[in-house]
């Protein structure tokens, strides 16, 4: 079905997408809002002592008061305000909340920073004039992303180890699960990028059809995209190594750096050197191998690697943990895997010129300017809480996750609305008119997703720092069926806007999973923390 045809479809469909939405965005947070008073109760029936003596020096509890009396007496840590409830009964901004700000706005601004490379290389894609040039890239970009996220698990369960290493003061742990990381990350980076290179049309047939026009777009992208497997598997550890001890700083260096020379070198390839959408993609490796270098360079100097390690295979001993997280997250990741690329076929399959994949992809670099700082939150979430735990015990772990939830209802609301104002200038990033009329309502949709997104993201990134894997990965596997289930019955009436309806029944079941977790059978539910202290 052709595009015009659509358009009268995607306008009637539009108001039955703010309705159907209504109930999405806000079913979450009025579930929320009820089981404060049920629940989820304060923690101070739940004290118990956590130290003997001393002072906490770990910088994530400088927000629990504790007391040198010198009488060696069990100590007992306030619960600061605010901080016992998913939903605070006042908003405070204490010492807590400064700790964890401090934390997270580097890895924000890195989380902010990363996205670049994507939004660069479409700008400057968008300024051929081609919308099949844009489709064939988006739907090569979601290939290679889908593969590479594969290996996804790397940096949480990197992280998670390094942290835990970290907290006890074992350097040779943490050097031990960053060259491991980068071992697995290489034997991984040789099967994906072989897969990529030598069946290109194979992998791009699960997003395009083998006659569609994008294709002659798609491979070439692809063939030189697969090469940047390898350095990216490599940045990806070496920010999780820097998260892992805290240090959230080098990071945004680094990423501003490389950022740097692909938006120099982007317009150079595809214009100055005519080499069109395969320059975006020579531009973009040339940015990872910087990005990788210097994390190695970084990360030896430091001596969290060493060359020699990675050379050597390590003993099952030292790579189950790393191996047994992963697993437990691969059905996590292939769910994740399944929905996008369903949503990127059912974009595809709308119309043959490419005008609803340019507004899907339009429509996703307006998700990303709320969505990079949730997703840093997410990341935040993983290291502090497993810090937290290994610490200072369950019943910080649950002061801090909570306040970290109360963070992310806020910033969902705040960046949904940041968004909506900037959706006038994000359209005008693309010249074609009938573009930004198929973008519009979808658009508008990913703005108001971001409600029910701040606790999503950060809840997952809870799930996956307690250790949660199978549960997050179960909880993950129903969103997907939901929204399979919605792309074979909204795309079809409603264009784009069902694909995106798509996307809330998807968000909101990951939703309900995340509550789950908080509320009920999940390490940091109540009933668990008052088990753990009775014991």
């Amino acid at each position: 079905m052709s595009s015009t045809r659509r358009m009268p479809g995607q306008r009637i469909g539009g108001w039955q997408a703010f309705a159907l939405l209504t109930l999405l965005s806000w079913s979450g947070s009025v579930l929320c809002f009820a089981t404060q008073h049920s629940t989820v109760r304060p923690l101070s029936h739940l004290q118990q002592p956590l130290i003997t003596k001393g002072r906490i020096q770990n910088p994530i509890f400088a927000a629990v008061p504790t007391s040198d009396d010198g009488n060696n007496e069990s100590i007992t840590p306030s619960i600061p305000p605010g901080g016992a409830h998913i939903i605070p009964r006042r908003l405070v901004f204490d010492d807590l909340d400064k700790r964890l700000l401090k934390i997270s706005l580097p890895v924000i601004a890195n989380f902010a920073i990363s996205p670049l490379i994507g939004a660069v290389d479409f700008f400057w894609v968008n300024r051929m004039g081609n919308p099949l040039a844009v489709a064939g890239q988006a739907a090569a970009n979601q290939v290679f992303n889908s593969i590479f996220w594969i290996a996804s698990f790397l940096p949480s369960i990197t992280a998670i180890l390094i942290s835990k290493e970290n907290a006890r003061g074992n350097k040779e742990g943490v050097r031990d699960a960053v060259c491991q990381a980068i071992f697995v990350g290489i034997l991984f980076a040789v099967f994906s990028t072989t897969l990529m290179m030598a069946f290109p049309e194979k992998v791009l047939s699960s997003v395009l059809d083998t006659s569609a026009p994008a294709l002659a777009y798609a491979k070439p992208y692809l063939m030189i995209r697969a090469l940047a497997s390898l350095p990216a598997l490599i940045s990806l550890v070496g920010f999780s190594a820097f998260r892992g001890i805290l240090d959230t700083v080098t990071p945004v260096k680094i990423s501003s750096f490389a950022n740097l020379f692909n938006a120099v070198l982007d317009p150079i390839f595809i214009f100055t050197l005519a080499m069109g959408v395969p320059g975006a993609a020579l531009a973009t490796l040339a940015s990872e191998i910087v990005s990788a270098v210097s994390y190695l360079t970084l990360m030896r100097r430091q001596k969290m690697v060493e060359i020699r390690r990675l050379l050597r295979i390590p003993s099952w001993k030292q790579l189950s943990p790393l191996l047994k997280g992963g697993a437990a997250l691969q059905l996590r990741n292939i769910s994740l895997n399944l929905t996008f690329l369903a949503v990127t076929r059912a974009t595809q399959a709308i119309d043959s010129r490419g005008i609803a994949a340019n507004a899907h992809a339009l429509s996703i670099q307006t998700f990303q300017i709320g969505g990079i700082v949730l997703l840093a939150l997410s990341s935040v979430a993983q290291t502090i809480v497993p810090n937290d735990l290994e610490v200072g015990g369950k019943r910080n772990a649950k002061i801090t996750s909570n306040r970290m939830m109360r963070w992310g209802i806020l910033l969902g609301a705040a960046l949904g609305g940041l968004q909506m104002a900037l959706l006038p200038f994000l359209m005008k990033t693309t010249p074609l008119e009938e573009v930004r009329l198929a973008a519009r309502v979808p658009a508008t949709l990913s703005c108001l997703y971001q409600v029910i997104n701040g606790m999503v993201f950060i809840g997952e990134g809870i799930m996956i720092g307690t250790g949660s894997f199978l549960q997050l990965s179960i909880g993950t596997v129903v969103a997907t069926a939901g929204v399979l289930w919605a792309l074979r019955v909204f795309p079809p009436t409603m264009g784009l806007t069902g694909v995106w309806i798509g996307f809330g029944v998807f968000n909101t079941l990951r939703l309900l999973s995340v509550l789950i977790h908080q509320l009920v059978n999940g390490p940091l539910a109540p009933r668990n923390i008052k088990e753990a202290g009775a014991k």
